[in-house]
């Protein structure tokens, strides 16, 4: 009787742990089966834990329980509201961003929880049109996945990124580690060329015009960014480890397996403004895509000197990815994460400064990367002047980050930033995949529904004086004002203006019952 009593509840285990293994929903069940329970029986009561025990649900960082709860309910389609008011502790903040709504506006504002889920916003400009760009197009979507590499991330993972903005009709970064077999599930690309040169380099690892054309050729590319930093480790070479550098892997980047891969912190193509624009000419007219870069910023001369280049009209870049030094999805010293670039905000406004004094800033596309993967934090951004949002660590939260902070040790639990084959299993490609294309739909609602209650059918069309930047409950401050921005600095010029405005009409926005014989 007694072994009767035991042989029921291990049996029960065991039906448990079979199940966990062989279901494809949860990553950490089938990587931990049976254990991996216990996370969500405390997630379900972390709420209460952390208001008595451990921390508020908006202190924890890189991203607070807030954020994530919002990324994971977007990404699952679920309910992402939230009741009884903000956790933000909004009346004592220093530099809390308020959205500025309008109490009359011919938007009309949207009506219930999900109109405008299936809105695709477009970019307000054409990328490449300025510059006459042979395959100039207009971004289907304002909301895209930022460069993360094939190495970093496993195969599963960039699988359901691309399949994910296939689904979303959004953009897919490659990182800089080259174009997988992953990176080919339909979505659109932006190749990304890093110091390295992996995927278009010969052998000796120098830079191969030839490949990078037959490559681009070879899948749906739409664009081409050369990355010269990035805010995890600005002016930081990297290092895949000869442990990770499988025969795949070799193959994607060009380099021999089972040996150190190095990217060096500097490009070998070219040493100042004038070198890089005639290699962003090269890649442009053999290609005939939009070329563009990416950096993080610290010191300002380079981005002077660009600006003052480009002024005459003759060569330039087509866009500028800024990213934050807080962003985040590269392994780093930790004085390079914590300490080396400058914030978003900061680093962004002073860069479009030196482009608004030539007057150029609707020549080229600007993209902002480093945290602007939640709806208020894009707001601000695009009032300041920003085209199009790059996300990263959110679109690894969507597939099923838990923000455990071990990517770079080839250990994270739920399969997303490794190569370790077991690991990796236990995420599901093609269910991940529609929670990049919720999430990214979400975002895209959200930013629709912020920028009507200001009054406008595009979050392009956000100007300065739209977000105020707190001092507590003391002072409101535009954040045109903080940054030193001058009248008409981060409005879209035209044509963009008026093609977008016609892009707008006609989207699902909601509206009020219709009017009265007495309305006015």
């Amino acid at each position: 009787m007694n072994r009767s009593l035991i042989a029921v509840p291990l049996m029960a285990a065991a039906g448990v742990a079979a199940r966990d293994v062989l279901q494809r929903k949860h990553s950490l069940l089938r990587n931990f089966p049976l254990i991996g329970h216990a996370r969500y029986a405390i997630e379900t009561i972390g709420p209460e834990m952390r208001q008595y025990v451990v921390a508020s649900n908006d202190e924890e960082r890189p991203f607070s329980r807030d954020q994530r709860a919002w990324i994971y309910a977007s990404a699952k389609g679920e309910n992402n509201y939230v009741a009884f008011g903000t956790d933000n502790n909004v009346e004592t903040d220093e530099g809390y961003s308020i959205i500025k709504h309008r109490t009359f506006s011919p938007t009309p504002p949207p009506t219930g929880a999900h109109v405008g889920n299936d809105v695709v916003l477009p970019s307000a400009k054409i990328l490449g049109a300025p510059r006459g760009r042979a395959k100039a197009f207009r971004p289907g979507s304002v909301v895209n996945v930022s460069a993360m590499s094939f190495g970093s991330l496993s195969g599963n993972a960039i699988h359901a990124l691309n399949a994910g903005v296939k689904q979303a009709g959004a953009l897919h970064n490659t990182g800089e580690g080259g174009l997988s077999k992953h990176h080919r599930q339909g979505g659109d690309l932006i190749f990304q060329i890093g110091t390295g040169y992996f995927g278009c380099r010969d052998e000796h690892g120098r830079f191969d015009i030839d490949r990078l054309a037959a490559l681009v050729e070879s899948a749906p590319v739409r664009a081409v960014e050369i990355k010269l930093s990035q805010g995890a480790k600005p002016g930081l070479g990297g290092v895949l480890p000869a442990a990770k550098v499988s025969q795949e892997i070799a193959e994607i980047r060009g380099v021999p397996a089972g040996q150190d891969v190095i990217s060096p912190s500097r490009h070998a193509e070219f040493s100042d403004v004038d070198s890089m624009l005639d290699f962003v000419e090269l890649i442009a007219q053999r290609t005939g895509l939009p070329v563009g870069i990416k950096s993080a910023v610290g010191d300002l001369a380079f981005w002077d000197e660009l600006a003052a280049t480009m002024a005459d009209g003759q060569r330039g870049v087509d866009f500028v990815t800024i990213d934050g030094g807080e962003g985040g999805t590269g392994a780093a010293p930790l004085v390079f994460s914590d300490a080396v670039a400058l914030p978003f905000l900061i680093g962004f406004t002073r860069v479009y400064a030196r482009f608004a004094r030539t007057g150029i800033t609707d020549q080229l596309t600007f993209i902002g990367s480093g945290k602007l993967g939640l709806p208020r934090n894009a707001a601000v951004g695009y009032a300041l002047g920003i085209d199009m949002v790059n996300v990263a660590r959110e679109a690894m939260l969507a597939i099923g980050c838990l923000q455990t902070q071990k990517c770079h040790k080839d250990t994270c639990p739920t399969g997303v930033a490794t190569q370790n084959k077991w690991l990796e299993r236990g995420l599901d490609p093609e269910l991940k995949a529609v929670r990049v294309a919720n999430y990214l739909r979400a975002m895209r609602r959200d930013l629709l529904k912020v920028s009507e209650a200001v009054g406008v059918m595009h979050p392009s069309l956000l100007e300065q004086d739209d977000v105020e930047l707190m001092l507590g409950n003391r002072k409101g401050t535009p954040v045109g004002e903080i940054y030193e921005y001058e009248p008409g600095w981060g409005r879209l010029g035209e044509p963009w203006r008026s093609q977008i405005d016609e892009l707008m009409v006609g989207e699902p926005t909601g509206g009020s019952a219709p009017p009265s014989a007495t309305a006015q």
